[in-house]
């Protein structure tokens, strides 16, 4: 709980009393509840992953979205991750992956979020366990920069899959983007549209992601969790790799983005979190969720370039 903060009247950041956190956290499920082959579907679980993952049932979850802690000295709530040495990390990593894989279908995908350091690890070991396809790369364009290296704006997620059958709607993430020299044909738009607002053309999406907007205080979503990821980057994952009524997996939930995301989609999740201030939020979150299933950056089934006219006036 962040005690003590001045929010200015316009400040849209979630946050809870420790009242509310209180109240919140009893709607969550407790770790010690979770017995063996449990199937806690659309519930926060407040504890450890490595308690719960394995009495999670087997066979259940179609799409595991993972955000483990990255190899960095981080503050979260009562708790601090210390960095590792490298090989340490590499045991951290395949601990976690080898206490879930009983939970995947044979038809599951998997997205592992990282730092470009972690990347370096996380890329090979997930090689030992799945099918590897693919390494995104997105803007994380905040902070001010460093004076004695170049400023990290960059992070990885990667791309697996348990087997060669598995889902990927590629329809579903396409990317709106301005058509800034639109080309006719006979006098009429080629592979482009036409619009009051401007002219868009319908793309499919690379592994590189420029159109990310990082949570910030006057947007609805954010959390003080200080590593919180963007409803709409975990929209273009679910969006892509899983169907309605699919079950999302996230063993490292923190404010309960993925789970939020999956709801407002039409999927089913499990989130797992330790840190109860970040449940209790999730759990908050979820039930805003309830009130508007918008995403900032996704309307008419496309996703919009980033700080676009178009997107800011029809995702409010």
């Amino acid at each position: 709980m962040v005690e003590g903060k001045n929010r200015a009247e316009r400040n849209k950041t979630i946050h809870l009393t420790p009242d509310q956190e209180q109240e919140y956290l009893k709607k969550c499920v407790d770790e010690n509840s979770v017995a063996k082959n449990s199937y806690v579907l659309d519930k926060i679980i407040h504890g450890d992953c490595f308690n719960i993952l394995p009495n999670l049932p087997e066979k259940t979850v179609d799409l595991l979205i993972a955000d483990p802690p990255y190899n960095l000295a981080r503050k979260f709530s009562t708790s601090t991750f210390h960095e590792m040495d490298a090989s340490d990390y590499v045991g951290f990593t395949r601990k976690w992956i080898q206490s879930l894989l009983h939970t995947l279908k044979q038809t599951a995908s998997v997205y592992v979020c990282c730092d470009w350091k972690t990347s370096l690890i996380i890329g090979g070991i997930l090689g030992e366990y799945f099918i590897v396809r693919n390494r995104i790369t997105w803007q994380r364009d905040k902070g001010r920069g460093a004076q004695s290296n170049w400023k990290n704006s960059m992070e990885d997620i990667w791309y697996a899959t348990v087997s060669n059958e598995y889902t990927f709607d590629v329809e579903s993430v396409k990317q709106r983007r301005k058509v800034v020299a639109p080309y006719r044909v006979d006098g009429q738009p080629k592979d482009w549209e036409e619009t009051e607002n401007g002219n868009f053309r319908d793309t499919y999406p690379s592994n590189f992601w420029d159109d990310i907007t990082i949570p910030y205080w006057s947007m609805p979503e954010n959390t003080d969790h200080p590593t919180q990821k963007p409803e709409k980057l975990f929209a273009k994952l679910i969006l892509a790799s899983s169907n309605q009524g699919d079950t999302v997996l996230d063993p490292f939930a923190g404010a309960g983005t993925s789970n939020i995301v999956a709801k407002k989609l039409g999927r089913h999740y499990i989130g797992i979190e330790t840190e109860a201030e970040y449940c209790a939020l999730a759990q908050k979150r979820l039930e805003l969720a309830e009130r508007t299933t918008s995403i900032q950056g996704y309307s008419g089934g496309v996703f919009w370039e980033r700080n676009s006219l178009t997107d800011q006036k029809r995702s409010l």
